[in-house]
């Protein structure tokens, strides 16, 4: 089984094609961040399988994800409260990595951008009698 750094590698080379996308750490555990956001990073945590990494995607994605392919998508009680999913690195074919660190991209973004353009709320004054 490979180090964490050198199955990061594929991670880094396909994360740092996309916009805005910067390569950082998350709790000493390599990792690729959007404007400061977290998108992926090697679990560190001590119920994750050694080689996972941590993608950050929406829970309803999650599920389906995990559905869909549990030998490869998989959750442990530590992160079921995040929007993020467990993924074998070893067992992940290169497309569908792309794939899914394209749709953690756009859920960054997408959580980053509604915080950005939320209008000013102006309170109402009553005109004085």
């Amino acid at each position: 089984m490979p180090r964490r750094t050198d199955a990061f590698h594929v991670v880094r080379t396909i994360g740092l094609e996309l916009p805005d996308v910067e390569e950082s750490t998350m709790y000493g555990a390599p990792a690729l961040k959007v404007r400061g956001k977290l998108l992926a990073c090697m679990a560190s945590h001590k119920s994750a399988e050694p080689g996972s990494l941590v993608v950050r995607i929406d829970f309803d994605a999650r599920e389906a994800l995990i559905a869909d392919d549990p030998r490869v998508y998989y959750l442990k009680p530590h992160y079921q409260d995040y929007p993020s999913v467990l993924v074998r690195l070893w067992l992940i074919e290169r497309e569908a990595l792309r794939d899914l660190l394209h749709s953690a991209w756009r859920t960054v973004t997408a959580s980053t951008r509604k915080r950005r353009t939320r209008p000013t709320i102006r309170r109402r004054t009553r005109p004085t009698k």
